[in-house]
This record gives structure tokens, sequence and C-alpha cells, in this order.
């Protein structure tokens, strides 16, 4: 299925220098966990957006020959975009998208796979778990613009993330039992979660592949839009999503994320309580103050995250 995509446009794409015409970003380099000035080359390019975008960062998912799919390096490279954003107070919105034509990400990298001993595998997939951990940890919302195919591990990426935005024709699934394993990176788990477990079991026992007016229909996507010419129709959605997200107090949209997140996961007592310590948490902050001047004054907030 995948080999007929074309891979044409992928140097239109690799740019990220978009202007505010066609609502794109302007890209800076990006900073390493280490805090020397880089741009996270090959594979998987980190952006900070500039300007009136300010605040949103766009991991870029860019191995073209092999349709994205998840190899060692591929691996490292994500891990250390995911890293590199942990402890970035200034970075408000995460969207994670392929710059590769009609592919997010087809998964594992079966080829790499088929050369691992078997007492590689293991490891192999413990990393590639923490990998897509790290990106639900963030703790600004994570975005995934699906404008290609989300297969296995592409997908269980994109579950991860706290929104989801599909192209109508996108197709995605958690076709693992069609190889005789399982999903092994958080798709047991996530899916049940987002949209109930009779239904993931289904989904996940037959392999089954739908497409993004599926998902949307299920609850797996948030929204679902028409693909356009440029094939990024998915990406325009989540960088208009961005920065709606972006203009809000960033300590506060930090606070709700962890109060969801670990809420979801406890009874209705225990999450009302950590709701109490999360909200304690903006009080004394001087957003909550700027957000009462503004409403006093008729104005925009101007949040600076302190």
């Amino acid at each position: 299925m995948f080999s007929k995509i074309k891979v044409t446009k992928l140097t239109y794409f690799s740019r990220l220098a978009f202007n505010n015409q066609n609502r794109m970003c302007h890209v800076s380099p990006a900073k390493s966990s280490q805090g020397s000035h880089h741009l996270l080359k090959d594979e998987v390019h980190l952006d900070r957006c500039e300007g009136d975008k300010s605040g949103v960062a766009v991991i870029s998912l860019n191995r073209p020959k092999a349709k994205n799919a998840i190899s060692a390096r591929f691996l490292h490279l994500f891990t250390e975009a995911i890293e590199s954003l942990k402890h970035d107070k200034s970075v408000r919105v995460v969207i994670v998208r392929s710059v590769v034509p009609g592919i997010f990400c087809a998964g594992a990298d079966l080829k790499e796979r088929a050369k691992m001993a078997p007492a590689d595998v293991g490891p192999f997939v413990s990393k590639l778990r923490a990998m897509v951990s790290g990106l639900t940890s963030l703790p600004a919302p994570v975005i995934a613009a699906l404008d290609g195919a989300a297969m296995g591990g592409g997908l269980e990426i994109a579950l991860a993330c706290d929104l989801r935005i599909a192209a109508s024709s996108t197709k995605m699934g958690l076709v693992e039992a069609k190889l005789a394993i399982l999903p092994g990176a958080g798709g047991s788990q996530r899916l049940p979660r987002l949209i109930g477990v009779p239904l993931a079991k289904e989904l996940i026992f037959t392999g089954r592949v739908i497409d993004g007016k599926a998902a949307h229909e299920i609850g797996l996507v948030n929204h679902v839009v028409d693909q356009n010419q440029d094939g990024d129709a998915a990406y325009h959605r989540a960088v208009e999503l961005a920065e709606e997200i972006s203009r809000n107090g960033p300590v506060a949209v930090r606070m709700a994320k962890l109060a969801i997140n670990y809420g979801s996961e406890v009874d209705l007592a225990t999450g009302l309580a950590f709701e109490e310590t999360c909200y304690a948490q903006v009080i004394p902050t001087k957003d909550r103050l700027e957000g009462l001047q503004a409403f006093k004054e008729k104005r925009t907030p101007k949040y600076l995250g302190e």
C-alpha cells in the first residue's frame, strides 16, 4: 500500500520557514537540552516558531525512503527532541507532524527489526515505549497532525499526544497482530482509554485500518479536515489550534494538562484533591493577575508564563 506514495514534494515540505500568509511559522535553530543552538538534522527536526507563532514548537519527521519507519537512529533523534522540550518554559504548544507526503509514520523499521537478535528486541521496544511516553509527559500540550498514514508505532505516537487532527483520507491502525505481535509502545493501553475497551479490542485484534473520517466518528481524533493540494491540511489546522491554545495562560494550561492526565487515572475524590493542588500553583502567578487586570480594562491579556 505504501509503495505507491510519492515523495516529490519533500523539498517543499522540508523548508519549514513559512510566512504568516500561509499560517505557518518562521523557525529558529533549536536549543538542545544542554542549551547549545542547533537544528536536529536528518530524520527528525525540532523547530521553534517566532513572531506571532512564538511559543509553538514543531517536531517534524523526515525519513522519506523508509516512510518514517522507526529505526534506532530515528528513535534516538526523536528522544533528543523531546528531551530538549521537557524543561523549556518558552514552549506553550508542541506539534508533531511529518514532512513526507502521504505518510505520518509507518511504524517500526521491520528491515532493521529483522536483523535484531531476539535478546535485543525487548530493550529496543522499551526505549520506544519510553520515548512515546515522553510525549505524554511533556508539560505543554502536544498535537499530532496526521496528514498521512499512521500505522502501528506511528499511531502509538499520535495516541501519546494530547490532541490529534487528521485529514479525512489518512489511514491509521494498530496493525501489529498481523505480524504476530501486539502494540508495544502503549497502544494497548492508550487506545482503550481513548475510545473504550470493546472497540479498542476489535481494532487491535483485527489489525483493522480506518480513515480519518471514521477515526473522528469514534473519538480517536479531535478534528478531521479535507486534504489540500499540498497535503498538509492537518498541519494547517494544528497550527491554528496551537495558536488558540498559546494565547491562554501557559502555567494554567500546563496545570490543566497535569490535572486531567493524573485525574483520569484515579478515583474522583483523588482527582479533585489533585486539581486543588494544581489550582494552588496558579494563584500566585503574575499571569493570573494580568488576566484579571486585562478583563477589567477590556483588553487582550499578555501572558508571560510567570
